[in-house]
């Protein structure tokens, strides 16, 4: 191995560190996160010594970060992310503020310097995107009201590093201030708003007719290839500008999540995401200092429980303000109180103005390093011991579905939709598995009667345990378009035999269902609307035979209209050009059913 080329040994060294560390994490219930860092530990220059390139590590495993939030991105349709403007902006707001602040007055009340404290309060606001949004999808806390919120505030932080690095220079002492200007202001504000537009022009124009060329050439490592070098490019243009790299990631995510290579790009960029943010735990725990920690470990004890405990309370009081369930508050408290990666890169800027002396540096780093750390550690202990005391105040948290089941019907979902459709079952002797993520909505079945498992359907683990492999029949009731697409998808490619049911809320929801190959598929609020639609005839005074013919050649003539538009719904000039051909149709269909009608007077409205 001594000629081995050093890239080759060290890989060999992160590898090893993590197969045997994350296992062992989770044996004990610790979570992978836990493992990583002690690897990263135990291989740094503080433990095995094995390792000394720290920076240059956490530098090249940032990248994962930028991949997780590529993929957060494509998740999030832009009218979708136009929606949640608010809780970014407000919520992200009142948290950087308000954590700012505290810790800004504690500093000062400790005697630093207003500088030191002011850099210090705003560095030590931000919190970890990696391990906060790692541990909400884990835990299937995303879609709920807790893992909005915490998106939002970790999005807006990731905003928010932006004016917090450009404020760096300023505080800076003497001499340093006159050399802090980059060029013209305006130049540089310009320069930002023209990548940012070539962001979103590329997205639209470039990067779709891109993809769908490379995916003719039906090379799937270029595909992959492509994946990652768009990711990559925009990246570096951001970080070009003094963007954050992982603010564009996002950007080019967002603008890529009505692409129809959307699950497809997910597919390939996973495997990257989770072996970099390995990496960059890793040397999270390398970049521990403990030299300091021996030299000052009171200041540096002071630090860490100074920055939980301020932290913790503003966002409790913050979770509480935006009405957050009472049992979801201590996790997202935890997660958001401890610091975060962009801390690293504040506090070294602020090092290389001359803010901060090394001194304090490395004491602040190091601090930030040792609670995402702790974190972990206080979650695991906290899911043992506070939790199930919560649990006493309101609905108990629920264990997921662990037990394989072997119904000939699963039915993902226990909404309006759902519970109809498993009543009928009911009623008629047929079983099946119902599977549901609300926990409130199975705390009301049960106490109906009702038997409904815990579980998120979009996840592949949860479904082969809830019969899926199995099952004849998968009807698909989720009350989120994207997350009933999401499952009509995995069912697709992995549990072929079964015959998928499912509603769609809208006709466009209803097309891309029938682009997964779902053959029953029901509009939700179609068939009640030609309920309600042929009672105003019979109250006009149609008869009951009239009105029920003009509806039953309604929705023939509607459900083969779909039919007709269905290869081409995704152009829209073509969508409603047909759509008013239709209409014109629909109209003579029933200016001719009139003129038939005129022969039968009784049929007339009065």
């Amino acid at each position: 191995m001594e000629h081995a080329p050093a890239w080759l040994i060290n890989s060999f060294i992160y590898l090893s560190a993590a197969v045997i560390a994350v296992p062992l994490s989770q044996a004990l219930g610790l979570g992978s996160i836990i493992g990583y860092l002690v690897a990263g530990i135990a291989i740094g220059p503080w433990g095995l010594g094995l390792v000394s390139n720290v920076t240059d590590i956490l530098h090249f495993a940032e990248f994962g970060v930028v991949l997780m939030l590529f993929l957060v991105g494509l998740e999030l349709e832009p009218k979708r992310l136009w929606n949640l403007r608010r809780p970014i902006f407000g919520w992200g707001s009142a948290q950087v503020i308000g954590c700012a602040a505290v810790l800004f007055g504690a500093g000062l009340a400790f005697g630093y310097d207003w500088r030191i404290a002011l850099v210090a309060g705003l560095g030590l606001s931000l919190s970890s995107t990696a391990i906060a949004l790692q541990v909400l999808a884990e835990r299937n806390l995303l879609p709920t009201s807790s893992g909005q919120a915490g998106f939002s505030i970790l999005l807006f932080q990731d905003v928010a590093a932006i004016p917090i690095l450009a404020l760096l220079p300023l505080l800076a002492i003497g001499e340093v201030v006159g050399n802090t200007a980059a060029g013209n202001p305006w130049l540089e504000t310009l320069k930002i708003i023209g990548v940012i537009a070539g962001i979103v022009l590329g997205g639209r124009l470039a990067v779709r007719p891109l993809f769908r060329w490379i995916a003719r050439s039906k090379t799937p490592e270029i595909f992959t290839a492509t994946s990652l070098l768009l990711v990559v490019g925009i990246a570096s243009l951001m970080l070009l500008v003094g963007l954050s790299m992982a603010l564009g990631a996002f950007l080019a995510g967002v603008l890529l999540a009505e692409s129809e290579y959307r699950r497809e790009l997910e597919t390939n960029i996973e495997p990257f995401k989770g072996l970099l943010l390995g990496l960059f735990f890793i040397a999270v725990g390398m970049s521990v200092d403990f030299a300091v920690l021996a030299q000052f470990p009171l200041q540096m004890l002071g630090i860490v429980l100074g920055l939980l405990l301020l932290k913790g309370l503003v966002i409790y009081l913050l979770a509480r303000q935006l009405q957050v369930p009472f049992q979801e508050r201590p996790v997202l408290t935890l997660l958001l109180a401890q610091g975060g990666e962009f801390a690293f890169v504040v506090f070294q800027a602020a090092l290389g103005a001359q803010v901060l002396d090394a001194q304090t540096a490395s004491l602040l780093i190091g601090a930030v390093a040792l609670s995402m750390l702790v974190s972990p550690l206080l979650l695991a202990a906290m899911d043992r011991w506070l939790l199930p005391r919560y649990a006493d105040c309101g609905v108990a948290p629920m264990a997921e579905i662990s037990e394989a089941q072997n119904a000939p019907v699963l039915i993902a979902g226990f909404g309006r939709f759902g519970q109809i459709i498993a009543r009928v079952l009911d009623a008629s002797g047929q079983s099946a598995t119902v599977l549901d993520h609300n926990a409130e909505m199975i705390e009301a079945a049960r106490r109906f009667g009702y038997k409904v498992f815990y579980g998120d359907a979009s996840r592949l683990d949860l479904l082969r345990t809830a019969g899926a492999g199995q099952a004849r029949i998968l009807v698909i009731a989720v009350d989120k378009p994207e997350q009933s697409l999401a499952i009509a998808a995995l069912a697709g490619e992995h549990f072929p035999q079964a015959t998928i049911v499912a509603r769609a809320f809208d006709a466009p929801h209803w097309h891309k269902m029938r682009d997964l190959g779902v053959q029953l598929v029901e509009r939700e609020l179609f068939e009640a609307s030609l309920l309600s639609a042929q009672s105003v005839l019979e109250l006009l005074g149609y008869s009951a035979d009239a009105a029920g013919q003009t509806i039953s050649r309604f929705r023939e003539y509607n459900q083969k209209m779909l039919e007709t538009v269905r290869p081409f719904h995704q152009d829209q000039a073509r969508l409603i050009s047909a759509a008013r051909e239709s209409r014109r149709q629909l109209e003579e269909l029933f200016a001719e059913q009139r003129r038939q009608a005129q022969q039968h007077p009784a049929d007339q409205p009065e």
